[in-house]
């Protein structure tokens, strides 16, 4: 029996030394990967040169969106919003800030002008 035994106990150390120049067959060296070079095409090479960190141009952009919206959400939606709320639930009138003029009939007196207006002409069909 103790020959199985001894087997039994070489094909385990056998094993952890595979085992063990495996796990270091795994490391990498700072050699590796090692990659091919990458072909990048006309407008792929511009947004990788136009986006690189720390760049004038995307310092600009990033400040033009900022600002942007800034202005739509601290400024225009709040202004639209108040004017909508004006406009709609605090005037008296049935259709808020929207007037129509008065009506103007033969006779009547146009206050900018000083005008009258002429009578209307008859219908010479008769429909009526």
């Amino acid at each position: 029996m103790s020959g199985s035994a001894e087997d039994e106990r070489l094909r385990v150390q056998q094993l952890r030394a595979l085992r063990r120049r495996w796990l270091r067959d795994q490391e990498l060296s700072p050699r590796e990967p090692v990659l091919p070079p990458r072909q990048l095409g006309t407008v792929a090479a511009f947004w990788e040169r136009f986006l690189q960190p720390g760049g004038l141009w995307r310092q600009q952009v990033h400040k033009a969106y900022q600002s942007g919206r800034f202005v739509v959400l601290r400024v225009l939606l709040p202004a639209w919003a108040i004017t909508y709320y004006v406009k709609y639930h605090l005037q008296k009138s049935p259709h808020g800030v929207v007037t129509t003029n008065p009506r103007i009939f033969p006779g009547d007196r146009i206050l900018e002008t000083g005008e009258i207006m002429p009578p209307l002409k008859e219908d010479p069909h008769g429909h009526h």
